[in-house]
């Protein structure tokens, strides 16, 4: 059912929903136009109205052959909406779900052009901060990129600024998706351009191997990975494409590369990547995704493949598609509960088979030991007990006389 939006456009049919809101196809008064409507809630927040009216200068002004432009924004009694450019095609995480992982040369093509649209944007002075297949379109009616890559743009700048408002997180509060999440959004620091390099290095993993380097299972745990784990190699690529993905997933933000220098060294590596067939690399475990954030995965026999962790949805029983709900509101872990050693770093890796930390197999190992040491000690001091007895008595007895002989 048709519906206005303001006084100069018409929604007309639903596109998509999303956790912010819902994606019309609409009308104005240059032709056909994409309307994310935000959500009633969101619309009645007086503070974000106010934010989003100032916002309106900064995104009005991205303009880019990789971003889905913003053409309006519109305040209107309830309703709160961005009016975009229609992009004919479809989104990244579509796609992602028909063929589950892409040959080599078309990921990087495509995360080359989000790399070129996020150094316009940082220029500006604008990040992104929910970098993810979600929010990357493909135009299916632009020109052939290397490997048959559609262009790409990214849509949705300034969603998760607006929606993280000071009265709704108080910094304590995280607002985004799991699996991209920086760890220095995670330690609960302001959110930089670095943070958008980090979402498009476990974009292009996801695109390369079917699943995220640290998703899967308990949101909470995703966090922790992120803060404490070190990425998974994926066997089968070029050495500098690899090299490329670690420096952008550092742990450090100022490791990782700028926008525009990822854009120039992804597209110096497609001449290398011409012709390679998708990654054949073990498919995610959906126990080990499903599992809670204390378990730790049994190590696998020998002869088996190792199982990886794979993106589960945070929406029990969301369908694979762009109306699955990704983002998340969470408070930001304590230092204790990331485990992480100093801010920042990774965890020393732990040998194979051993217990996670925290883990009930390490809660029931660390009891286990208590056990066994309270027992030593009480051993202990026992015979201790027994040797000051046996000195105590020795010194009642009279001194005995030592005999010695010679030879004269």
């Amino acid at each position: 059912m048709a519906r206005k939006i303001g006084s100069r456009y018409t929604a007309n049919q639903i596109l998509g929903r999303g956790s912010a809101g819902t994606v019309w196809l609409g009308e104005g008064p240059e032709g056909p136009v994409a309307i994310k409507l935000l959500r009633e809630d969101l619309a009645s927040d007086q503070e974000l109205v106010g934010r989003f009216v100032q916002e309106r200068t900064a995104l009005l002004g991205l303009e880019h052959p990789h971003i889905v432009t913003v053409r309006d924004l519109v305040v209107d009694g309830n309703d709160l909406a961005l009016v975009m450019d229609l992009v004919r095609g479809t989104d990244l995480r579509t796609r992602l779900e028909r063929e589950r992982r892409m040959a080599p040369e078309a990921a990087v093509a495509i995360v080359a052009d989000i790399a070129d649209g996020l150094a316009a944007a940082h220029a500006a002075g604008v990040v992104h901060r929910d970098v993810k297949p979600e929010n990357v379109l493909l135009d299916m009616q632009g020109p052939l990129g290397p490997g048959g890559a559609h262009p790409a743009l990214l849509t949705d700048f300034g969603v998760a600024k607006l929606i993280d408002s000071p009265k709704r997180t108080r910094a304590t509060k995280i607002i985004g998706t799991p699996d991209y999440l920086a760890p220095e959004i995670v330690e609960g620091l302001p959110p930089r351009a670095s943070v958008d390099i980090y979402a498009l290095a476990t974009v292009l993993y996801e695109l390369l191997a079917g699943f995220t380097p640290f998703g899967g299972g308990h949101p909470g745990a995703v966090l922790r990975r992120h803060v404490t784990e070190t990425v998974v190699p994926l066997p089968g690529i070029p050495d500098e494409l690899w090299q490329l993905i670690v420096q952008c997933l550092a742990k450090a933000p100022a490791s990782r590369l700028r926008a525009s220098e990822l854009a120039s060294r992804l597209r110096e590596q497609l001449p290398t990547l011409a012709g390679m067939a998708p990654l054949d690399v073990d498919e995610p475990d959906a126990e080990s995704a499903e599992e809670g954030p204390e378990e730790a995965p049994a190590p696998a026999a020998p002869g088996e493949p190792v199982r990886r962790r794979g993106a589960v949805s945070l929406v029990p029983g969301a369908k694979p598609d762009s109306n699955r709900d990704t983002h998340t509101s969470m408070r930001v872990p304590a230092p204790d509960e990331l485990a992480g050693g100093a801010r920042g770093t990774a965890r020393v890796p732990r040998a194979s088979g051993a217990p996670r930390p925290g883990s009930a197999r390490h809660r029931a190992a660390v009891r286990r030991r208590r056990i066994t040491l309270g027992v030593a000690g009480v051993v202990l001091a026992a015979a201790i007990g027994v040797g000051a007895w046996a000195a105590t008595s020795g010194d009642d007895e009279p001194p005995r006389e030592t005999h010695s002989t010679s030879t004269p």
